[in-house]
Order: C-alpha cells, then structure tokens, then sequence
C-alpha cells in the first residue's frame, strides 16, 4: 500500500485541522440543567393544573349563582378542588423543577381569580359584607402590582404570614359557600382571614420600602 492509498489517522491530520470529537453511542444524553437549556418545558403538569384551575373559575361561578342545596354543595366541591390543585402545583413545580415564566405569571392570577370571584359572588348574593371583599381584593391586587415594581430592587421571599393568609382564606371561603347554619364558624374565620390579609400587607409594603432605601444607599456604577 503506497503512502497516497494509507489513510490517515487522526494523529496524522494536517496541521490546524481539528479532529472530529468521538461519540459515544451509549453515554446518557445530558438533562437540561447540565446543558444549559434553562427552565423546564412550559408543557408540564404544574402548569397544566394551574390551567385546569383557570377554567374552573367559570363553572365554579355558576353553579354558585344557581338556587338549590344540590348546586350550592356543587359549587363548594369545584372550590375545594380548584384550592387543591393549587398547593399540589406548587409543590410538583418545586419538587420536579417544573418551575417555569409562565407559572410564575398564570399561577398568582389563577388564585385570585379563584377567591376574587367567590368574594365578590358571595357579596353579590348578599352572603358577604362588600366592605370584606374590597378590603381583601385590594390588598391582594395592590401587592402584585407592586411585585413587578419591587424586583427592579430584588426578590422578596414568600413569608409564613403570606402562607397563613391563604390558607384562612380558602378556608373562610369555604364556610361561606358551605349551607348550613354555622354563621359563627364563618364570621370567626373571615375575620381572622381579614386581619391577616391586613397584616401580611403591610408587612410587604414595610419589607419593599426598606428594599428600595437599601437599593438607593448603593452608588450607580
């Protein structure tokens, strides 16, 4: 065999040449975080649940707003399962690394077009005092607004307090749109719900501004 018929090994190659990597055909394939590739599909089941939460909002509304003991027990099972699937989300997101831009946006609107159109429904049908529903739409809407204008300064984490107003929310809800005489049972949880919700806020709003102040003492580059 002449030198011209020789192939040439890759040691031998020219000079500047680079030399084809070699694959293995076996090796696992590398997951996202490991190549970079970002955050995990918008196609998940966290997401998927926040969605099915979403659509529920609608069919919860109505059943609330139909007459009958049957369709109000209806309505009740439709909140409880819409307020189910919104811990089970968060905690797939968080476990499975499911944590996407869109939930981060869908899943706070979801939740409180879940409890805004159960307050405002129940103050419709006259079950709720108005002056309850604004002080907590307002609050709630207030805050996520000022979300968007705080994480130009940094994140502030979710408390226990945030936590805790949810949960005497849903639950407060819940008594509310349940039949049956336990007047008391609801006033004692909404007004706790209230006064956490308040509080929480304010609590917010104080953390914000000591974020914004500690933000402006740093001199711009």
């Amino acid at each position: 065999m002449t030198s011209a018929e020789r192939p040439v090994r890759p040691s031998e190659t020219p000079a500047g040449m680079p030399v084809p990597p070699t694959i293995d055909p076996m090796a696992t394939p590398p997951s996202p975080s490991q190549t970079g590739a970002g955050q995990a599909s918008i196609y998940n089941v966290a997401n998927l649940l926040t969605l099915v939460r979403i659509a529920l909002v609608p069919v919860f509304v109505w059943l609330l707003f139909i007459d009958g003991i049957g369709w109000r027990i209806a309505a009740l099972a439709v909140f409880i399962v819409a307020s189910i699937t919104d811990r089970v989300d968060g905690q797939l997101a968080r476990k499975h690394n499911l944590v996407t831009d869109f939930g981060k946006i869908a899943d706070p609107i979801a939740d409180k077009a879940l409890t805004g159109s159960a307050l405002v429904g129940l103050s419709v049908l006259g079950e709720l005092w108005w002056w309850v529903t604004i002080v907590i739409l307002a609050r709630e809407i207030g805050i996520t607004l000022l979300r968007f204008v705080v994480i130009r300064y940094g994140v502030i984490s979710a408390s226990k307090g945030g936590k805790l107003k949810t949960m005497l929310q849903v639950i407060a809800i819940t008594f509310y749109i349940a039949p049956g005489p336990i007047d008391p049972l609801r006033w004692a949880t909404m007004g706790a719900a209230v006064i956490v919700t308040v509080v929480t806020g304010v609590d917010y709003l104080v953390k914000a501004w000591r974020l914004r102040r500690q933000t402006s003492s740093f001199p711009r580059p």
